[in-house]
């Protein structure tokens, strides 16, 4: 935590208090935000003052907790270092130090006031930085996708047979994109008769869609209560409106339309129902290390909550301004009119519980940088709850704060209490807050069913998550011997056995119909193909929301949704047992399998590049989420839980002597190079070979790594953070 004399000038001193404000944080509350809140400044500042005077020091309790805890592990591995695990007296132990909690009587949830994409939609969710405006937006407005787009410009449609991609519009590829759409639509709403690819005209009789095939017939829909409106005439309808598994898709019709001219029936294209909710993110994807990153976070978040936000971009030579979408008009099938949200609901990632920011100081200390989030994320989100906006975002009057990293139950009921103080502050509805758990660290994971009962009454939200997971996992047995390689967690008996847990907690404590159960990212965002073909196990192992990292990928995994009704698996899985805790508590040690010295630089090398490839633009250009190519130029959207699970990763080897340190550090530099080509056309780039000792990030990495066993948890923010101001201010 970092000290500050009251002479710095970067800093708004407030009178008669011991806070000082980070000067961009200060204007943009003052100027930007309060105005039309009907606040005085006096009065928030009083406000943010009472809550961090009150919760920073339960705040810093539980972080001693964490490193006891920490501590207490650590040395009964080194106890036994000697002789083989013993699972069940280290289950014991576990449970003596309060690590492991007694699980008690069985509950349900009451979260009330919740929005339908969280309660009743099963759909992909968006993960966004909210730092950068564009991707905000595109996010924001991704609720409704185009699938041909989405097919036309990805590898779900090949290029043999004369499909490839051209810079004109390729009428081969492009049969294949809408004979792909038709054979979806006889999946989503299938006709009595025929087959939407022999539909020549779409019609409304009677409250009823009738298709006109090219054999002259007049078919329907054989499930009627899948339409669900229209736009235009009923006998020259412009757009069709269908629903299922309560998601929609949209058949635009144009006969003047470069595609629809020449479409037997006219369809343009086909609009899916996609990116159904929207997570923005002030913490893993966001680089945001001082007082100037937060202003510009905090007031993306305005802009979101008015819904004025716009950001204008020159693409192809064109400068075009974006906005947030307004939301769809139609007419039910009665011929009455209809509205269907036209922008993905929003939640917002707030920071969690370790680190601290110069954006607000007490008594010239650093103060906790989620408490501050949780004020003024709020503040701004009063806009919204209180209908100030031009653009709705809940329409239950809710807010919904995602919260990570949290260690166990009493760090989840710390949230709630905090949640309580703004609440209280602001004069809010208790529970108008909502909260989403990430089950991201072990001692949550072994303790979900507590994690979940603390927030019974504001939890939306469950997910897991096998990168920080990982890194979690990594950390707490670092003393317990030498790790499986990265790749092979995936097939560990722990994982999946927490995968499952996940989902059977979340059952047994009733958040089916009212809230979230997630899983992981798709981190290729090029290779959509293979995304469809694998995420569908996602909805198969009962999560109603899955993490994509684009609009487009959010559309092609929206057909998923088509295919499978979710609550009807949840329904099949609460019959079955409850995964095994013991499968959890096994550790992931390499044991007796023996690695090449080929497979070990193979590891080695595949960490250090993407170590590098991440923290490079971390450090140097303040980007907290993009896509980086990996050792084989693949690009995966990374953003910090990749880089704690391979810096620990490469920590552990080092800590039990399985690689030494000299040959680290040389493979550092041997893909300082790679990263440096990979980069090479990038004109913000700066090369980090062959001064290694002049660039910050190359430093940064390598602290990351041979200072990873004693890094808090094994997370990268302090680290990153220090690095990036040292930058800043070089």
């Amino acid at each position: 935590m970092a000290s500050y004399s009251a002479s710095d000038s970067t800093h708004q001193h407030i009178p008669d208090s011991d806070l000082a404000i980070a000067k961009p944080v200060y204007d943009l509350v003052v100027n930007e935000i309060l105005p039309d809140l009907g606040m005085e400044p006096e009065s928030f500042w009083a406000v943010l003052e009472s809550v961090v005077t009150e919760m920073a020091p339960k705040n810093n309790i539980l972080l001693l907790k964490r490193y006891k805890l920490q501590a207490e592990i650590n040395t009964w591995h080194q106890s036994r270092c000697d002789a083989p695990h013993d699972a069940a007296q280290y289950k014991k132990f576990l449970e003596k130090i309060g690590y492991l909690l007694p699980e008690g009587p069985d509950f349900t949830v009451s979260t009330s006031n919740v929005d339908d994409e969280i309660a009743t939609i099963a759909g992909p969710q968006l993960v966004v930085p909210v730092k950068n405006a564009r991707y905000a937006l595109n996010a924001t407005n991704a609720r409704w996708g185009s699938l041909y787009d989405a097919l036309y410009g990805t590898d779900v449609i090949g290029d043999e047979d004369g499909a490839e991609k051209t810079a004109a519009y390729n009428p081969t590829r492009g049969a294949k994109v809408i004979a792909w759409g038709r054979e979806f639509l006889d999946q989503m709403a299938p006709l009595v008769s025929g087959s939407h690819a022999d539909a020549v005209n779409y019609t409304v009789d009677n409250r009823q869609l009738q298709i006109e095939l090219k054999d002259g017939s007049t078919t329907g829909l054989l499930h009627t209560d899948r339409f669900a409106g229209y736009n235009g005439r009923v006998d020259a309808p412009a757009e069709i409106l269908l629903r299922n598994n309560n998601l929609h898709a949209i058949l635009q019709i144009d006969p003047g339309h470069p595609i629809g001219k020449d479409d037997s029936a006219s369809i343009k294209d086909i609009v899916l129902e996609s990116a159904i909710t929207t997570i923005q993110d002030c913490e893993d994807s966001v680089a945001a290390a001082d007082g100037a990153d937060k202003a510009e976070v905090y007031r993306n978040w305005l802009g979101l909550m008015r819904g004025t936000l716009t950001e204008t971009f020159d693409k192809n030579g064109k400068s075009l301004t974006r906005s947030m979408a307004a939301d769809l008009h139609f007419s039910n099938p009665k011929g009455q009119p209809m509205t269907l949200h036209g922008r993905s609901l929003l939640l917002i990632r707030n920071v969690g519980h370790l680190m601290t920011n110069e954006a607000v100081l007490l008594k010239g200390e650093e103060v906790p940088e989620g408490i501050i989030d949780a004020v003024i994320t709020t503040l701004i989100s009063l806009y919204d709850i209180k209908g100030l906006n031009q653009l709705r975002n809940s329409r239950t009057g809710s807010m919904y704060i995602v919260k990570p990293k949290m260690h166990g139950p009493e760090e989840v009921a710390f949230a709630c209490e905090l949640f309580d103080k703004v609440e209280d502050a602001f004069k809010l509805p208790r529970n108008t807050l909502k909260i989403g758990i990430m089950d991201e660290e072990r001692r949550t994971t072994v303790n979900l069913k507590e994690c979940i009962r603390a927030a019974q009454e504001r939890i939306i939200f469950i997910n897991t998550g096998f990168l920080d997971r990982t890194g979690d996992e990594i950390h707490t047995s670092m003393e317990a011997g030498v790790m499986i390689r990265k790749e092979a967690m995936k097939q560990e008996k722990w994982i999946q056995a927490y995968e499952n847990w996940n989902v059977d907690i979340g059952l047994e404590c009733g958040l089916q119909g009212v809230a979230q159960i997630g899983k992981g990212m798709w981190p290729k965002p090029d290779l959509m193909a293979e995304m469809l073909n694998t995420k569908m196990a996602h909805l198969g192992a009962g999560a109603n929301t899955a993490w994509v990292p684009s609009p487009t990928a959010a559309t092609l995994h929206s057909t998923h949704y088509h295919q499978l009704l979710v609550s009807d698996r949840q329904d099949e899985l609460k019959n079955r047992p409850r995964a095994s805790l013991d499968d959890i508590l096994t550790l992931p040690l390499l044991g007796d399998t023996e690695l090449s010295e080929e497979e070990i630089q193979q590891e080695l090398d595949n960490n250090c590049q993407g170590i590098l490839g991440y923290v490079v633009r971390w450090i140097d250009l303040g980007i907290g989420c993009s896509k980086v190519p990996d050792i084989n130029d693949i690009g995966l959207m990374e953003d910090r839980a990749t880089l704690r699970i391979s810096s620990q990763h490469i920590a552990n080897w080092l800590r039990h002597d399985f690689v030494k340190r000299i040959q680290v550090l040389e493979t550092f530099k041997r893909m300082a190079l790679v990263v440096d080509r990979q980069n090479a056309n990038d004109p913000d780039y700066k090369p980090m070979a062959p001064n290694f000792d002049e660039s910050v990030a190359f430093q940064a990495a390598c602290e990351l790594v041979f200072g990873g066993v004693h890094q808090p948890n094994g997370y990268t923010e302090p680290v990153l953070h220090r690095r990036r101001r040292e930058l800043k201010a070089s």
